[in-house]
């Protein structure tokens, strides 16, 4: 394969459909998680929109995500003139518990939804478990999770075909909202981008504690082979070594400038080849170097601990930070306020190891994104059983 290669074309083209027909596309065919399911959206989602904007942590263009069976979501209540979803019904006076029992006395009785996501497996659990607490909570939940790539969910967003997704700090901040460069620390990337976004009309809830940010990555035995523990180690590598300096890599990584440009560019040196690769096979030809040595990785994807790949430190800090929030679209926050105390609980207990395990379940286990975000939400006692 010849330098800068790749098997998909170029991540950026022009989309030809509307939003709309995208989404409906999405709903179409998403919901069934077969494997023919699957290739059709895939097939669908690269007419529509031939490139994707971003991630991140990252949002990836086509990552792998395990088949599902769940079933079709709730009916919701048409949305109104202007977008916004129905009002919530208040908390009762007397303090009663909500429709379910772990969350609290938050009651959305009444009120209408509609959740996205993107495409990858991390944000179809997220999804499903913004789906789930909503339903449990008495709301109707129209399921519009499994959009392809940053900018359509974004979009999707912006122009109230959604009402709330989890999206990334450093996606926000660097992709959404054009910054040039990273915000230093966790919490400061926080607070900036949900001040910049609250002009947008876009509210960012408290982040949960987990940080997905790319990572690049090699099998540990090749790791001990080269003696390398560090991205600046590997720039050293390419230069005397570029013919062993391969990667692979997601479209939306190696287009994005928080993504391959940008760290070639702070770490001065040059992969030799890319290949442009299904996220999922990003992982696993990593692990074989075949054909690639290196991998873009996310940092939360279950299959770094199940493959044993080593992912080098990123020890000048390009990467930046990206943190998950859900963000709502501020008039459906303003009509249902109580949608920031249901959600504290369910970031506060997504840590890091936590969105390990329960995207190892899916893409190394094979099991589905619904029932992973209820047995996790069950187990924590975030909702009934």
């Amino acid at each position: 394969m010849s330098p800068r290669s790749s098997s998909f074309g170029a991540a950026t083209r022009k989309e030809e459909n509307t939003l709309e027909e995208i989404i409906k596309m999405n709903s179409a065919v998403t919901r069934s998680r077969g494997p023919l399911a699957l290739l059709a959206v895939l097939a669908l989602a690269a007419s529509a929109c031939g490139g994707t904007g971003a991630t991140t942590a990252p949002s990836v263009a086509v990552p792998s995500a395990a088949a599902t069976d769940a079933d079709e979501p709730s009916p919701s209540a048409a949305a109104t003139d202007g977008g916004a979803a129905s009002p919530s019904a208040a908390a009762t006076d007397d303090g009663a518990a909500s429709p379910s029992a772990g969350s609290g006395d938050v009651d959305l009785s009444g009120a209408s939804f509609t959740v996205g996501s993107k495409e990858f497996t991390e944000q179809l659990i997220l999804g499903q478990i913004t789906i789930q607490v909503l339903e449990a909570a008495g709301a109707e939940v129209t399921d519009q999770t499994g959009l392809v790539g940053s900018a359509v969910v974004r979009e999707a967003l912006t122009s109230g075909e959604i009402d709330m997704y989890w999206e990334y700090t450093g996606t926000g901040w660097l992709t959404h909202l054009g910054n040039d460069a990273p915000v230093d620390g966790a919490e400061e990337q926080f607070a900036a981008v949900q001040e910049a976004d609250a002009a947008n009309g876009i509210a960012w809830l408290d982040p949960a504690p987990f940080d997905n940010n790319y990572a690049i990555a090699l099998a540990s035995e090749s790791a001990t082979e080269l003696g390398l523990t560090t991205l600046s180690e590997l720039a050293a590598h390419a230069a005397e070594n570029p013919e062993g300096a391969t990667l692979c890599g997601a479209s939306e990584f190696i287009n994005r400038d928080d993504g391959l440009p940008g760290l070639e560019a702070a770490y001065g040196f040059q992969f030799s080849d890319v290949s442009e690769l299904e996220l999922g096979l990003v992982y696993t030809s990593t692990d074989a170097g075949n054909p690639c040595v290196f991998g873009e990785v996310f940092a939360t994807d279950g299959r770094i601990l199940s493959l044993d790949l080593t992912v080098l430190e990123d020890d000048l800090g390009f990467f930046g930070t990206y943190l998950p929030s859900l963000n709502i679209r501020q008039e459906v926050l303003e009509a249902n306020p109580a949608l920031t105390d249901l959600f504290a609980p369910i970031a506060t207990a997504l840590d890091m190891e936590t969105m390990q395990v329960l995207n190892g379940r899916v893409d190394v286990d094979g099991e589905n994104e619904a029932d992973v975000a209820a047995e996790f939400l069950q187990e924590e006692g975030l909702i009934g059983e």
